[in-house]
């Protein structure tokens, strides 16, 4: 019996969320029985070689490709990965609607009159845009994180991308929009305890996604996501100091259960919920 077949075949989960229907992803962490033939995805795809070595069919582009890189593969692209060598071939691939990505990149500064705008590099072993892939695909498949975090982070990660490797990218966009910037903070204050969604503040605010993120966190020096979880701590403190039950504050102020808040309470006060309201009682 050959090698291959004695191996045992390693769960390979996809992920996704009804809230976030335009992006999947997909975790392998030992690939060596898997096998590709020649395919294409309506998406596009970007993946992460975080182990082993793999042959990369794009195109042209026939290479082998091992831990650090990036792989970019538009929509109806032909293309093939498969292992390669005796390592387990691990990586993290994202799958993303086309019309999301096309909308993000006409809020980048693209030509609104083409509908997608294909990349030329088919792959990448840029040290920055890997880590940032690594912490966007953490907290995309986190299960205690909000749709508004991992869109954020969806958005930041894409513009990241497009801003290195797209070289007809317009330059960031200059000007004062500090009045904007005012509606999307006071409609997170005041929304802060519902399910807030990034269309939705940035229709507050009159502005693109991408540079929403960038300019709210230049202006307040943390993202819409994060001001969103501390208002939620806020309100949480001052439930805690009426002497109200920490679960029943955690499912009012917006998280998902107790430990997701006193993940957050602890990180933004240093202190538990329990010490807070203790120390208040």
């Amino acid at each position: 019996m050959s090698r291959t077949a004695n191996r045992s075949v390693v769960p390979s989960p996809f992920w996704r969320d009804a809230a976030l229907p335009f992006i999947e992803a997909r975790t392998v962490d030992d690939g060596r029985s898997i096998c590709y033939a020649k395919h294409t995805h309506d998406t596009f795809s970007v993946g992460a070689i975080v182990g082993g070595t793999s042959t990369y069919v794009n195109g042209a582009t026939h290479e082998h490709v091992g831990r650090g890189v990036l792989v970019i593969i538009d929509p109806e692209q032909v293309h093939a990965c498969n292992p390669y060598g005796p390592d387990a071939w691990a990586y993290r691939m994202v799958y993303v609607d086309v019309p999301w990505l096309a909308r993000l990149q006409h809020s980048l500064g693209r030509d609104p009159n083409r509908d997608f705008h294909g990349f030329s590099p088919k792959l990448t072993e840029r040290r920055d845009l890997f880590a940032q892939f690594g912490g966007f695909y953490r907290t995309l498949v986190a299960p205690g994180i909000d749709p508004l975090g991992k869109e954020s982070a969806a958005v930041e990660f894409f513009t990241a991308l497009h801003g290195a490797l797209d070289r007809e990218l317009p330059g960031p966009r200059a000007g004062d929009d500090n009045a904007k910037l005012a509606r999307a903070a006071d409609y997170i204050a005041a929304h802060c305890r519902e399910g807030v969604t990034l269309d939705a503040i940035c229709a507050a605010a009159d502005l693109s996604p991408s540079y929403l993120i960038r300019a709210f966190n230049a202006r307040y020096g943390m993202t819409p996501h994060a001001f969103l979880i501390d208002r939620r701590v806020q309100y949480g403190r001052t439930e805690l100091r009426r002497g109200r039950p920490i679960a029943d504050v955690a499912l009012d102020a917006g998280f998902a259960d107790q430990a997701h808040f006193q993940r957050a309470f602890r990180r933004i006060a240093a202190a538990t919920p329990g010490q807070y309201r203790s120390a208040t009682s």
